[in-house]
């Protein structure tokens, strides 16, 4: 239980630091006009639909795509008295903390194409740092969890403590409150600066956790991989089941990450709350999925993951397009936005777990199959794909924006709602093509 616990703490970490950027990174650099805060990115358009910021946020993917395998294959491949994953972990933590905070961190407090180059080269940075933590960190999941109810408890505490980043970060209004009130700034996003820099401080802590409970040598039992990164590369990609993963899991992410991002507008714009309702919101939803966490260990045994998967994505995305309507219904804003936390719990609860322990079967069997540990090479693509997810979900986010994104001028604010939740719906029928592991 220490061992799974002092892991869980890692996740808890990366969670808060990269769940900053979906809840924080647009309401910082193109924020509404009842903010109180200035714009520091022209509304500029590529194409006449592309903003400047999705541009930037698109840019980071393409990095991705050529240091997420490499990575991983490095770690799969990496011979170290400490181990194949400890080592790159350790390495990473200070240079994601440090990315991080520079992140909200502008050249210049006005709407400046300085700023556009600042943050493109400051996001490529820490998404580089904090990926040589994600790949090896994840990839000890299958190991420090041998069998299928193992990596479902697991997947548990892994959830639990994502949810927990994502209750944190979202926070990060509340804290500014708190920040501009006792040090009497009178600057909005310094307050926001120095929420945003405290929490990224307190992920770097956490990160540090697993690298004083887990010991490679006595914990983990898988060696070295031979396998060269191009046919590792062949190999997992010719996995049609975990292609039907990939391509569902993305989705979701796009889902999930138009919530986050959109959830200070949601409030600011559409309900006219505090932007501190939004962090409340977050808090109450996540702590309500929990409650339904013991439920879902104990279907997962009985059920297919499977069809639990697909029915919690289609019912998310009905619910998702129903904040189309939020601000218009005859019931209280706080009613409204409320609701919508505690219906959206149940489907999160199992969509939090579910597919960590899923993988984790994916790359066992693969390794059981061919004699060649490759999760980091596995769990390199998924954590491409949800950066990928993520990425988009930003991007259609601040291209709606265009459409409207300030008081009784919302339409892109609610059509991001409709976006998101038309592609939960399709990730669940994409899902039915998928074949649950055997043994799982």
């Amino acid at each position: 239980m220490r061992r799974q616990l002092g892991y869980a703490c890692g996740m808890l970490g990366w969670s808060i630091m990269i769940n900053i950027i979906a809840v924080m990174l647009i309401y910082f650099y193109i924020p509404p006009s009842n903010s109180g805060m200035g714009q520091l990115i022209p509304q500029a358009t590529f194409l006449g639909i592309f903003t400047l910021l999705s541009l930037i946020a698109a840019s980071g993917r393409l990095l991705d795509a050529v240091t997420d395998p490499l990575i991983a294959n490095w770690s799969d491949r990496f011979h170290h008295p400490k181990g194949r994953r400890i080592p790159f972990m350790k390495m990473a933590i200070l240079p994601s903390v440090f990315f991080g905070i520079l992140i909200f961190i502008p050249l210049e407090y006005q709407e400046s194409y300085r700023n556009v180059w600042w943050l493109a080269a400051i996001q490529a940075g820490f998404y580089l740092s904090l990926t040589v933590y994600i790949i090896p960190y994840n990839a000890l999941l299958p190991e420090l969890a041998p069998g299928s109810a193992a990596k479902v408890r697991l997947s548990t505490w892994l959830s639990l403590a994502f949810v927990m980043g994502i209750i944190l970060s979202s926070q990060t209004p509340a804290l500014a409150d708190l920040v501009q009130g006792a040090f009497k700034l009178s600057n909005r996003h310094a307050a926001f600066q120095l929420a945003i820099g405290s929490l990224y401080l307190l992920g770097g802590a956490f990160m540090l956790v697993p690298l004083f409970c887990i010991n490679e040598q006595r914990d983990c039992y898988g060696q070295p991989a031979t396998v060269p990164l191009g046919a590792a590369f062949r190999h997992i990609l010719a996995n049609r089941n975990f292609l039907v993963f990939i391509v569902a899991d993305f989705s979701y992410f796009v889902s999930l990450t138009i919530i986050s991002s959109g959830m200070l507008y949601f409030v600011k714009v559409l309900l006219f709350l505090n932007e501190g309702i939004g962090g409340v919101v977050m808090g109450v939803m996540v702590l309500f999925s929990l409650l339904f966490y013991p439920l879902v260990v104990r279907l997962a045994i009985r059920v297919e993951k499977r069809k639990l998967i697909i029915w919690s994505l289609l019912s998310l995305g009905v619910v998702m397009m129903g904040l189309f309507f939020l601000g218009k219904m005859p019931l209280p804003p706080r009613v409204q936005i409320f609701g919508f936390a505690l219906i959206v719990a149940i489907p999160t609860a199992f969509l939090g777990i579910l597919p960590y322990a899923l993988i984790a079967e994916i790359a066992e069997q693969d390794g059981n199959r061919t004699g060649e540990q490759k999760e980091a090479m596995f769990f390199a693509v998924r954590n491409f794909s949800t950066k990928l997810g993520q990425t988009v979900g930003i991007m259609a986010f601040t291209i709606l924006t265009l459409l409207g994104k300030d008081p009784f001028d919302d339409l892109g604010i609610r059509l991001s709602a409709v976006f998101g939740g038309i592609l939960c719906i399709l990730a669940g029928l994409i899902f039915t093509r998928f074949e649950e592991p055997e043994g799982a």
